[in-house]
């Protein structure tokens, strides 16, 4: 490391902490009962089909039976999971150990309207300068929306075909006829929907890019280095250590 770069450094941690403990065992709770609904919930599509790679996966997982009891002690876990995450949001908010702001906050924001629009400007060569981002970008904030609209979908649907006695005295006589087949295909296109998403958006942006890969560890110890906090996030960077940032700036 050069003199210059010493300097600039001195004074700040190597490393911070962006999730702490809780909102890590949520996340493995979520993506572990997500790869068990996504492996059980494809061979129980197709479990009636005789012959079949869907019919020798359903046997690996001990028959339709088996895969089904795993899968909806999964699906429960997983929408336990999401309640505990909601109000531990909640908790955080009370105790105001977690507040808005405009710069970390992960709600979508205009900016990151103006974010997309100058990133692709961006890649076309149209801008000379990539979006600076805060706590989240427009992707991250995308990602973590899109469970709690899968949430709703899956959830809901599943909820109901998992318990289908304890709905059918809830769903009104008018809808019945029909509302099974609908909850069925609502949970059966949306669970292949999110998979793709997690295969193809997710694993990607999070863990198969080239300057994070194999996968990016914050996921097990919540942290990330000043040095990718400041080039990947160089706004949340500016708002944590402002006068190593003015430092910089003059630099």
């Amino acid at each position: 490391m050069s003199q210059t770069n010493a300097e600039t450094t001195q004074g700040i941690p190597k490393e911070i902490e962006r999730f702490n403990v809780t909102f890590r065992i949520q996340h493995v709770l979520m993506f572990t009962t997500f790869l068990l609904l996504s492996f059980t919930g494809w061979g129980l599509k197709y479990a009636h089909e005789p012959a079949g790679m869907s019919s020798m996966w359903i046997r690996v997982w001990g028959g339709a039976e088996t895969a089904g009891l795993i899968h909806r002690i999964a699906g429960v876990t997983m929408l336990l999971d999401f309640i505990w995450h909601v109000l531990y949001l909640g908790y955080l908010f009370a105790t105001k150990q977690m507040t808005i702001n405009l710069k970390t906050t992960v709600i979508p924001l205009p900016k990151d309207v103006f974010d997309v629009i100058k990133n692709f400007m961006y890649f076309f060569g149209l801008s000379k300068e990539k979006a600076r981002f805060g706590k989240y970008s427009y992707a991250q904030k995308f990602d973590y929306w899109a469970v709690f609209w899968g949430m709703f979908i899956i959830g809901s649907s599943g909820f109901a075909l998992a318990f289908p006695i304890l709905i059918s005295n809830i769903i009104p006589q008018a809808i019945s006829g029909w509302i099974w087949e609908v909850l069925s295909i609502m949970h059966s296109d949306e669970a292949l929907l999110a998979i793709v998403f997690i295969l193809f958006w997710h694993f990607y942006n999070e863990h198969l890019k080239p300057e994070v890969f194999p996968m990016s560890w914050i996921w097990l110890n919540g942290k990330i280095s000043t040095e990718q906090l400041k080039h990947h996030h160089p706004i949340e960077y500016e708002l944590l250590f402002p006068e190593e940032a003015k430092k910089n700036t003059k630099d």
